[in-house]
């Protein structure tokens, strides 16, 4: 069950500077001021389609997919790992309800950055600004990659990148959302996972 708990929100105020903007004392005050500590169970949905999402999610710990249904089967189209985050882009800028869903893999500690809030504080903070203009161009970039993963490379290449890019999902996300993500089957992922190792 989704639980609010206290936590340290400095250390992921200062997390998120280092990754993203260097910040002054008053700017970490404004981003830890609008942080919201939410642990999850396995299995836990975040979002469920027809929510609005109103958050970006930084995981601190844990694992998350993101996933729609498609001719009454579910593909993955993203999994979040720690210390990245995960949002529907779509639904949280035209506030319309989503069709994807986010699910928790493991117990997933997650620090929620309202949308309304870092808009707000972004206003006056131009260090908070660039977070939030650098966390839009991840989230585009992390698109591109896996749009171009799966048009341009060989299912054995998809892997190979994925276990580049990821290699901590690669170990503890389960086969058949591995497979789906790279838009194989898990037969073929078998094949491939056991080609790769003899190579």
């Amino acid at each position: 069950m989704k639980e609010k708990f206290n936590a340290n929100t400095r250390d992921i105020a200062r997390e998120l500077a280092r990754r993203y903007s260097t910040m002054t004392h008053e700017e970490l005050d404004a981003l830890e001021s609008i942080l919201v500590p939410i642990k999850y169970q396995k299995g836990e949905l975040v979002l469920k389609e027809g929510d609005v999402c109103r958050n970006f999610y930084y995981i601190d710990r844990g694992l998350m997919r993101q996933f729609y249904f498609k001719h009454g089967k579910e593909v993955t189209e993203h999994l979040g790992q720690d210390h990245s985050i995960v949002m529907c882009i779509e639904s949280l800028f035209k506030e319309e309800p989503t069709h994807l869903q986010i699910e928790t893999l493991e117990p997933t500690l997650v620090y929620a950055l309202p949308k309304v809030d870092l808009e707000r504080v972004a206003l006056h903070n131009v260090n908070i600004q660039i977070l939030y203009r650098k966390i839009l161009e991840e989230s585009l970039i992390t698109s591109q990659v896996h749009a171009d993963l799966v048009r341009f490379e060989t299912a054995q290449d998809r892997y190979k990148k994925l276990c580049k890019l990821m290699p901590q999902v690669v170990l503890r996300a389960p086969l058949v959302y591995i497979a789906s993500y790279l838009q194989m089957t898990p037969e073929t992922l078998s094949r491939v996972r056991a080609s790769t190792l003899l190579d």
